[in-house]
């Protein structure tokens, strides 16, 4: 999700030893490779689709994993935090490893907010988001611009690991934010607060099970496209852009307001979309780069043209 600033640290703090214990507890066996192989890079998966650990997909019921149960403080921080949980996992780089720069143009993370609560780490890790640095202290809680491009470096011998949570948020969620403190933008007074474990927590956590569409709504189709086209440096190309945009946007909604979701107009909607997505091609859409560095064309895929509807099932990547 993009955010009017690079980092906010979050006005929450938790005991990194307690949950540091309860992640050794689990075990070295259920790591798992980074699902696209970056070296160095392993995963513990905490909620994902169906509770399934192997399941790295991002349409359908998000739910807990075994290893979720085997951690009671790590629930209360998931708890205190405040939000409806989506995929989440232990992410961990290894010593002298990075994540290197990106900037994440999927569905899924359109509209998330990816949390960051460092477990194990060192003041020499650097998490590097638009231009800022930042090194997240252990127990603290972190969010970022995802939209920009970011990337992490661990230039200690001994390995980082993060919770990280992407959601869409909550009501205490978002009040944390309001009461979040930007790097170098300090508050007077301004203090997290400490989340002890307790013992006799039983949290309620929410889960997401809605996340992808079978068919996009309009309303849906124009706020992703009205966001690209804002983020767009202006382009000879803009006005044809703008045009054939326009046009693809209310010939979604004549097809939604006769069907629907309904299966009866997915040939006509699948029709639209290849037609479109070919005139955004011919606009050069392929050439033309935002900020962050990201193609078009590419965002138009990830946030449209893949997700508007299910009929070729589930992308890649969301």
């Amino acid at each position: 999700m993009k955010l009017p600033v690079p980092f906010v640290q979050l006005p929450l703090s938790f005991d990194a030893g307690v949950l540091a214990a309860e992640i050794a507890a689990l075990g070295e066996q259920h790591w798992l490779p980074h699902p696209q192989g970056f070296a160095g890079n392993s995963m513990l998966p905490l909620v994902a689709v169906d509770g399934d650990p192997g399941n790295e997909g991002f349409a359908g019921a998000m739910r807990p994993t075994p290893y979720l149960a085997g951690c009671p403080y790590l629930m209360q921080a998931m708890d205190a935090i405040g939000v409806t949980l989506g995929r989440t996992r232990l992410m961990r780089l290894s010593g002298h490893s990075e994540v290197t720069s990106h900037a994440d143009q999927g569905y899924y993370w359109r509209e998330r907010v990816r949390v960051h609560v460092p477990i194990v780490t060192q003041p020499t890790v650097q998490f590097h988001c638009g231009g800022a640095m930042v090194n997240m202290a252990a127990g603290e809680c972190w969010i970022f611009d995802t939209w920009r491009q970011h990337k992490v470096l661990n230039d200690n011998e001994h390995s980082r690991v993060h919770l990280v949570i992407d959601t869409v948020g909550g009501d205490r969620f978002w009040n944390h934010i309001a009461h979040g403190q930007a790097p170098g933008q300090p508050q007077p007074g301004w203090s997290p607060r400490r989340v002890a474990p307790d013992p006799g927590a039983k949290p309620a956590l929410d889960f997401e099970s809605v996340n992808v569409p079978e068919v996009m709504s309009p309303w849906e189709l124009r706020e992703h496209i009205g966001f690209l086209l804002t983020e767009l440096p202006q382009q000879p190309q803009s006005p044809a852009l703008q045009s054939v945009l326009l046009t693809f946007t209310r010939r979604w909604h004549a097809l939604w307001s006769c069907y629907g979701e309904s299966r009866d107009g997915w040939p006509r909607y699948r029709a639209l979309l290849d037609q479109s997505r070919a005139e955004v091609v011919a606009c050069g859409a392929g050439e033309i780069r935002f900020r962050n560095m990201l193609s078009l064309l590419a965002a138009m895929d990830a946030c449209v043209f893949s997700v508007a509807l299910a009929d070729r099932g589930a992308p890649s990547e969301y």
